[in-house]
């Protein structure tokens, strides 16, 4: 909807300086980037032609287009000069037939609107000041879907949370609750596998508690406990530290609990201690097989989730403990 509202705009804006193509850029998200951080690609485009290459995208830096990027200023190119000059959004050597060029950036949005033209000398200074009004109206619009986005994203984390505190409620046995509790966090991080480790009775190894699809668990069964020194997972029960690895770049070759329990490589990975007693006694993880964006809402939601499971468990733990308290009292004798 809101790449159909840039199209008009930029037809109006060609319209009223009589220009030949008018094209906004904007950053890839994460999770898009293909060549490195700082690429842009074509948002929205209006030309009297065809030639525009939509699928192209611009770093920083390179070509006019680029140094308005980099440099966050205007540009007014009164005779463009091919030899000299390069701008990068057409096909076909259409770009030979462009004789004067001019953009600025995008406030706030960071990206930038350009405008370019068949004949020489087409664009002023009046006129550029008229093509930063339109790049401050397309900057309004992407702060408005952007805060729009935020407001939908934390409706959503805050639904999750409470219908995480709400699983022990309606899933009474262990393995039903923590089954839902992977569908959960899943469904809402977009992450396609969820794992819990918990520390072993002698703390010096820790086993796989549950797993929302099996990886580790062969026919149905558990594998034997794994050291400390085992993996990902070990190194968070050494360490007590949540460890986030991945993003739109993928992450590096990590066993998550070492062998012989191969896993597939994730280029994802969330890894979360469950504290208690003051003790890091689980570990919750979280992977996809494909690079995925995990921003600072999401890292927040699955502690908050983590931190929640911890009391869930710190107060079965209690409660365990309470009723052994209680058996060994019954047991001993009257003095």
């Amino acid at each position: 909807m809101q790449h159909d509202t840039f199209d008009r705009i930029l037809a109006i804006l060609c319209s009223v300086l009589d220009a030949y193509s008018a094209v906004l850029f904007l950053p890839l998200q994460e999770g898009e980037e293909e060549n490195g951080k700082g690429n842009h690609y074509i948002a929205a485009s209006f030309s009297l032609g065809n030639r525009v290459d939509l699928y192209t995208t611009v770093p920083e830096g390179r070509g006019l287009v680029g140094w308005i990027l980099r440099n966050k200023e205007p540009l007014l190119v009164a005779n463009f000069d091919q030899r000299q000059n390069h701008l990068g959004y057409y096909v076909d050597n259409e770009e030979q037939t462009i004789k004067a060029f001019m953009g600025c950036p995008l406030h706030g949005a960071r990206g930038a609107l350009c405008l370019d033209s068949k004949r020489q000398y087409s664009f002023s200074e009046k006129d550029q000041k008229m093509l930063h009004l339109f790049a401050d109206l397309v900057s309004q619009l992407q702060t408005e879907k952007a805060g729009q986005q935020k407001k939908d994203l934390t409706a959503k984390f805050y639904a999750a949370l409470r219908a995480v505190y709400f699983l022990r409620q309606t899933h009474t046995r262990w393995a039903d609750f923590l089954h839902n509790f992977f569908d959960l966090l899943l469904s809402v991080t977009g992450f396609t596998y969820a794992t819990l480790c918990t520390l072993d009775a002698g703390h010096e190894s820790f086993s796989v508690e549950g797993e929302s699809s099996p990886l580790l668990w062969k026919n149905g069964a558990p594998p034997s406990s794994f050291p400390l020194s085992a993996g990902l997972v070990g190194w968070v029960f050494r360490n007590g530290t949540s460890v986030i690895t991945g993003g739109a770049e993928g992450a590096p070759e990590t066993q998550l609990v070492g062998k012989p329990c191969e896993t597939p490589q994730f280029q994802s990975l969330m890894a979360m201690p469950l504290v208690i007693q003051r003790r890091t006694r689980g570990v919750l993880c979280l992977g996809s097989e494909a690079p995925m964006p995990t921003c600072d809402m999401t890292s927040d939601f699955v502690r908050m989730a983590t931190e929640h499971l911890s009391l869930f468990l710190e107060n079965l733990y209690v409660k365990s403990h309470l009723r052994d308290m209680h058996r060994q009292m019954q047991s001993s004798p009257v003095v």
